[in-house]
């Protein structure tokens, strides 16, 4: 039956644990996915997770293991024996396995591989732990579907039946050769329209996208972005078939880089997430916001040299937060463009010239929009005309100068080596209040003749 899952129901299934009730946890959660079962399991503390995690069948089970958050994965896994772990990961793909036990101790790691009954998927895993976890052999799972050159499409159609039995998703059929290099690719149903004795070799396709184990995580996703697969396969130096990635891997990989993009962009110098300790995010927030508070200091100390100038005009420091606030936002916007570009390996540095006078129009356009807007407040409301010109020339020149330094800025630390989306936060809006009061007090310095 279908069941809706509500604070009730949650409810419902804390009391079905308390009294060991596992005929309605298996009633109610039968025909349930398992991601709706994880989002129950979120609700629940470890050892009423366990309980209900017990009563399912083990393949739903292991799904929902490989699922689960990271952190209330590995919670929950200390209620487990490496021979229970052991259960579940012989049902797992090998690189959903590897994930789990990376998390583990070397100990636990050892004895859940000792228990684990399928020797293919023991070897399997084995082999996929020399992998860094960022890299394409990290990412790759051994289940794959492969044929030689010179089988039949007889005996080819039978190794599919066989080896789809651990293959979640045929997306392809891979061709080696006797020594398991990676020649090509037949769809399956080539295979079946085809004739028992032709020979793969008359009908497979040369054209196949690889990509060598060692590659890095963002170099696959470039990859099958660019080329729109739903599977690459991995190869070594020699062009030997490891294993495949799957889309389903990418996208976790894109979210990872996602999120540690927009942390990166607001300041946050470590991956943390709201359940962390809070020395972790007190860590990772601070530093920027140090550089944040320096840069504040700095600009209170250079709006000091004109202490004179603003005791004389007082309305000209009305308008302080507005020029330094639409410099940090327009420098953000520009590089937060930037930054998405880089991030997905395109050229830049070839068209550069094109790109920098494209971001001019754009930051003229913006500017005198902008500029105009302020001017015809400002003068609406204050009845001053040198005032108005004052700040929405500040105005326009800063936000020509912010959109320059926006697009410039990751472009030189992409450059050297720098992660450029810790460019984008703090680090910009500070250069751009400092050169912006540089700006604003230096045309009004001019226009009053202070």
């Amino acid at each position: 039956m279908q069941v809706e899952i509500t604070r009730e129901y949650i409810e419902q299934v804390e009391e079905a644990v308390e009294r060991r009730d596992r005929e309605f946890i298996l009633s109610t959660m039968e025909e349930m996915h398992p991601a709706d079962i994880i989002t129950v399991l979120y609700e629940l503390d470890a050892n009423e997770s366990r309980y209900v995690l017990d009563q399912l069948p083990a393949e739903v089970g292991a799904e929902i293991l490989s699922d689960l958050d990271e952190d209330i994965r590995n919670e929950f896994l200390d209620k487990f024996t490496s021979e229970e772990i052991a259960r579940y990961l012989s049902l797992m793909h090998s690189d959903d396995a590897v994930d789990i036990l990376n998390d583990q101790s070397v100990q636990t790691r050892e004895e859940v591989i000792a228990h684990i009954d399928n020797e293919e998927q023991a070897a399997a895993i084995l082999d996929l732990l020399h992998y860094e976890e960022d890299c394409a052999g990290g990412l790759m799972a051994k289940e794959l579907i492969k044929v030689n050159l010179n089988w039949r499409v007889r005996q080819c159609i039978e190794e599919v039946r066989r080896q789809a039995e651990r293959v979640a998703r045929i997306y392809t059929v891979y061709v080696v050769d006797d020594r398991d290099k990676l020649l090509g690719r037949v769809s399956v149903k080539r295979l079946l329209l085809s004739k028992d004795d032709t020979q793969v070799k008359d009908i497979y396709s040369e054209d196949v996208i690889s990509i060598e184990s060692y590659k890095d995580e963002g170099e696959v996703v470039s990859v099958m972005q660019r080329y729109d697969l739903e599977a690459i396969p991995v190869v070594n130096i020699q062009g030997r078939l490891l294993g495949r990635i799957t889309i389903d891997d990418v996208v976790d990989v894109m979210q990872e880089q996602a999120e540690l993009s927009r942390q990166l962009m607001t300041g946050i110098s470590e991956n943390v997430e709201e359940d962390d300790s809070v020395l972790r995010i007190s860590r990772a927030r601070l530093p920027w916001l140090i550089i944040g508070m320096v840069g504040g200091l700095l600009a209170a100390q250079f709006m000091g040299f004109y202490e004179n100038d603003i005791a004389l005009l007082p309305a000209i420091a009305l308008f302080v937060p507005l020029i330094t606030a639409t410099g940090g936002n327009v420098g953000i916007q520009s590089s937060s463009i930037i930054i998405q570009t880089l991030s997905s390996n395109e050229v830049m540095f070839d068209n550069i010239l094109q790109r920098l006078v494209k971001v001019l129009l754009v930051a003229l356009l913006n500017a005198l929009i902008i500029s105009v807007l302020v001017f015809s407040f400002t003068y609406l409301f204050k009845r001053e005309l040198t005032l108005s010109m004052v700040v929405s020339a500040a105005l326009f020149s800063v936000v020509m100068l912010a959109s320059l330094m926006g697009t410039i800025t990751p472009m030189i630390l992409d450059k050297f080596g720098i992660n450029p989306a810790v460019a984008a936060g703090p680090f910009i809006t500070t250069a751009n209040d400092l050169l912006g009061l540089t700006i604003y007090f230096g045309i009004a310095h001019m226009l009053y003749s202070l």
